[in-house]
């Protein structure tokens, strides 16, 4: 409320209890109003009543008293709004994310770009796949150790190498051209494969010495039996002792399609790995001599097929 608001209330306050006329009884066209006076006047002051001289008689016991004195009340103090002193902690500012180095692996299903790439476009029947991959696929001949039968299990469908399982006949074979197939000497070397029955039998897939001499080094990856997860055996090279090696378990099944990769540094070190995932670097019993790249399966076991989509190696 103002000033000149609370002086008015007051006054008017006054006049009720002493019955002088309030500012509503006035006349309409007094700038007398409530709310406030005209401009350029002053508002003017309410007088003091003041006692008068002759005496007021008292009221007998039978008049009741037409005076009730009327308290006003007194003003009620509006609450001050109470400050919350409470001392607010500072939010402490969020500490910036370390950007750390993300070990992403590139996607391997498909055949990367190396000097030699066997992707089998081409459908070919059995018996006919040699003459068709002539410069891709070097098999053994027919009746080799009584075992492999190549002519007779392997052929090319739906972009995929199909070798039958079960049939009574295995099968192995080179990759590779006829003139660079068995001169690998380091380089990278990688099959995309996978396995449907076949229970009992297996698949090696290796890099075996031209030199048909078993101590110049055996490196087998992916090797094992259908029903179990593949591993990597890296044979000794001391003669006598080539039976000893290093197996590198995958953790991963036949039953899906898996990226293989060997690469191989002469005299250095060999690295195993399953879609682009390191397994595991051997730097002892690493061969210097000239290698083919090659697989074979058994005659044996449940029927089945393994499926190679491609093969890929340094020539």
């Amino acid at each position: 409320m103002s000033r000149r608001r609370a002086i008015l209330a007051a006054a008017t306050a006054g006049c009720l209890a002493l019955g002088v006329p309030t500012a509503s009884a006035a006349s309409a066209d007094s700038w007398w109003g409530w709310g406030g006076h005209r401009h350029g006047q002053h508002a003017p002051v309410t007088p003091t009543p003041t006692p008068s001289d002759t005496a007021t008689p008292a009221p007998s016991d039978d008049e009741e008293s037409d005076a009730t004195p009327t308290e006003t009340p007194a003003p009620t103090a509006e609450a001050a709004p109470i400050e919350d002193t409470t001392p607010t902690e500072a939010a402490e500012p969020e500490a910036e994310a370390s950007a750390e180095p993300q070990n992403e692996v590139a996607d391997t299903s498909a055949a990367p770009d190396a000097s030699f790439v066997e992707d089998f476009t081409t459908d070919a029947v059995t018996g006919l796949v040699s003459r068709l991959y002539p410069q891709s696929w070097q098999p053994y001949p027919d009746g080799t150790s009584g075992i492999y039968a190549p002519s007779k299990t392997v052929s090319v469908h739906d972009g995929v190498m199909d070798v039958a399982l079960g049939t009574g006949a295995g099968a192995a074979g080179t990759f590779g051209s006829s003139a660079g197939a068995w001169d690998h000497v380091g380089g990278s070397f990688s099959v995309r494969a996978k396995a449907t029955g076949g229970d009992g039998n297996g698949a090696a897939f290796m890099l075996w010495p031209t030199s048909g001499t078993w101590s110049d080094g055996e490196i087998d990856f992916p090797e094992g039996n259908f029903e179990d997860s593949p591993s990597a055996f890296h044979h000794s090279m001391t003669p006598g002792k080539e039976a000893d090696r290093v197996q590198i378990g995958t953790g991963v099944s036949w039953r899906d399609w898996h990226t293989y990769t060997v690469d191989w540094v002469p005299g250095e070190s060999v690295t195993y790995s399953v879609d682009g995932k390191v397994l595991d670097t051997i730097t002892h019993d690493v061969p210097t001599t000239p290698h083919r790249f090659m697989f074979q399966v058994g005659n044996w076991g449940d029927r089945g097929n393994l499926l190679i989509d491609w093969v890929s190696t340094t020539e």
